[in-house]
């Protein structure tokens, strides 16, 4: 086996336990990745010696806390900065925030903050990620650049069609396009510092009658952050 196609492998095993909302058996992970169990066995030890992955009291596998160092070195002052904003937007208005980036031809969002004092919160991971032609996020953070700005950084994802609505109006809005009966609302950060990033909340549709309190909060936290990073 190459060196390459074992760093492919051991990419995929942490990224098949990082999207899983439960702790996998080994079985399954070695299913999903499509190698054999022995395999995957060799390389869950190596994540185990780096602290990356660890099992449960059942041998079940999940995230240790070596994935937690290495996530907070990732755009720390982006993180830093918005972290306080996400709490205050995620108390106040009483759903998810969270902070996504734009990485190619994906939009990963990098931290997240749930309501502390609410149960019906939409549940959204950092590290998800989904592609560029789906979710507000991307549509906010697209609209950052003009047509021909977008078209001469030779992305391959084409200028989505919402993109000139939330120039106008400061904010991206996206109704069952990525979970059906989920909501989310963006805005774009003005900062050259960091990765072209964007704030949002996300939350179920039937909970929300009038979206002007979201978007007020979600601009005015959007312009603390910007501000903060220059």
């Amino acid at each position: 086996m190459s060196a390459s196609q074992t760093l492919s492998r051991g990419v995929r095993m942490l990224e098949i336990v990082a999207d899983s909302p439960t702790n996998l058996s080994i079985a399954e992970i070695a299913e999903k990745m499509d190698v054999h169990r022995s395999i995957a066995y060799r390389i869950l030890r190596t994540f185990e010696d780096h602290r990356l992955l660890t099992r449960d009291e059942s041998g079940r596998i999940r995230s240790a806390s070596g994935l937690a160092a290495l996530a907070r070195s990732v755009q720390r002052e982006l993180q830093n900065t918005a972290l306080p904003e996400l709490t205050k937007l995620a108390n106040e208005l009483s759903m998810t925030a969270f902070l996504a980036v734009w990485e190619h031809d994906m939009c990963t969002t990098l931290i997240s903050v749930e309501p502390a004092h609410s149960h019906r919160a939409i549940v959204h991971r950092p590290g998800t990620t989904h592609g560029m032609d789906v979710g507000a996020p991307p549509v906010a953070i697209m609209s950052r650049y003009t047509p021909a700005q977008w078209a001469a950084l030779e992305t391959g994802v084409p200028y989505r069609e919402q993109v000139r609505e939330a120039r106008v109006d400061g904010y991206a809005t996206s109704e069952n396009e990525v979970i059906h009966g989920v909501t989310s609302i963006a805005v774009p950060l003005n900062t050259t510092t960091t990765a072209p990033a964007a704030l949002a909340v996300v939350f179920a549709t039937s909970t929300v009658q009038s979206s002007e309190k979201i978007v007020r909060a979600l601009k005015e936290s959007a312009i603390i952050i910007s501000d903060e990073l220059g």
